[in-house]
């Protein structure tokens, strides 16, 4: 079967749908700008850290009624040495998601393993001078992490692989037996892991 279109037909049918593009593409971006908040930041429970952006419409609210027991393992120490490591900042925000979402701290319980290169943050900052060549941009997070609620620990092998003797720790920072084992025994207590 053949079909047979005039020249005249398809010019007029390309038209019409020609005609119909610009209002099908305001359709979209007119509903992206009408439901897109404007960018702020929030600091419900630890400042200058970890901001959040609030959005009361997204789905998947953590419940303010439940309680949040939660290891998380952070390895990342990201590329500029000079600054605190972002795997901490998500950790802070992890933390102020939590609250923003009217999750008291009293029900949050977050235990960070700062493990691998991390464990370099659990440094005083003459410590890491003498370790590191510079001193320690992650204390003042830390601190803030600790204030939170949030309990630091760092591994004990790893400091005995480096020389690092526990007084050259921040005292924010508590030694655990291993990197290895902390993450079982937090698992058998209920706590899911998540790794920054």
């Amino acid at each position: 079967m053949k079909i047979k279109l005039s020249l005249a037909r398809v010019l007029s049918c390309m038209a019409l749908v020609a005609m119909s593009l610009p209002a099908q593409a305001a359709e979209p971006a007119a509903a992206a700008a009408k439901a897109s908040p404007t960018t702020t930041w929030v600091y419900p429970l630890i400042p200058k850290f970890g901001g959040v952006h609030p959005r009361p419409d997204a789905d998947a609210q953590p419940d303010p009624k439940a309680d949040y027991k939660i290891l998380v393992d952070v390895i990342s120490t990201g590329t500029d040495k000079s600054k605190p490591y972002p795997s901490l900042e998500r950790l802070a925000r992890l933390v102020n998601l939590l609250a923003y979402s009217g999750v008291p701290p009293e029900r949050m319980h977050i235990v960070a393993l700062l493990d691998q290169r991390a464990g370099a943050a659990s440094l005083t900052d003459a410590a890491s001078r003498k370790h590191l060549k510079k001193g320690n941009p992650n204390l003042e997070i830390l601190h803030a992490l600790k204030k939170a609620g949030v309990k630091l620990l760092v591994c004990g092998q790893a400091l005995a692989e480096r020389g690092i003797q526990d007084n050259e720790l921040d005292p924010a920072v508590t030694v655990t037996l291993s990197a290895l084992t902390a993450p079982v025994v937090y698992e058998q207590q209920g706590y899911h892991y998540m790794q920054l």
